[in-house]
């Protein structure tokens, strides 16, 4: 069963709207092509629904099921009511395996390397994860002052070889 410290996990952190979910979406590709196999978590603030009405698995939420399953011959989707908000520890123990990298978007007080995606425009201030500690790389294409990697939003391979390098290619066997 992986956990933490055998998945990597790297978040990706950001204001709303500044271009986090296309920079992964760019990034999986490359990563794959790369030869590894990536799982993707979005974190969202507000409760969603996926479900439709008046199809199977919602009407079986609505009956009063807790877990709502629909299994196909290549893909599995799940509904489960929980009574507060999951660990992200817990998520990736309970629901992610055959993944050697899994990108989370958003989990910004998590403790795991973080890429702030920024775009500095007028009252956007700093980076959201300015000062913490597993902030690891901006993204960004304005002129920042850090002394971290600086990453412009169209250099996605070298997003991708700097978590490569950082990340995959150091962690234990």
């Amino acid at each position: 069963m992986p956990t933490k410290e055998t998945v990597v996990v790297i978040s990706f952190v950001g204001r709303s709207g500044v271009g986090k979910t296309t920079l992964i979406e760019r990034l999986i590709p490359l990563l794959t092509e790369k030869g590894l196999r990536v799982g993707v978590i979005k974190h969202h603030h507000l409760d969603f629904e996926i479900d439709k009405p008046g199809k199977d698995t919602y009407r079986y939420k609505q009956a009063g099921a807790g877990i709502a399953m629909l299994v196909s011959p290549t893909k599995i989707a799940l509904v489960e009511d929980t009574p507060a908000e999951l660990a992200l520890e817990e998520i990736v123990v309970r629901f992610i395996h055959h993944v050697d990298l899994l990108i989370v978007e958003g989990f910004k007080k998590e403790k795991l390397p973080k890429i702030e995606v920024f775009q500095a425009k007028e009252g956007a201030g700093e980076p959201v994860c300015a000062g913490d500690k597993n902030l690891v790389a901006i993204v960004t294409d304005e002129p920042l002052a850090t002394k971290l990697p600086v990453f412009s939003r169209d250099d996605v391979e070298g997003v991708a070889r700097f978590i490569v390098t950082r990340f995959v290619e150091t962690r234990p066997s």
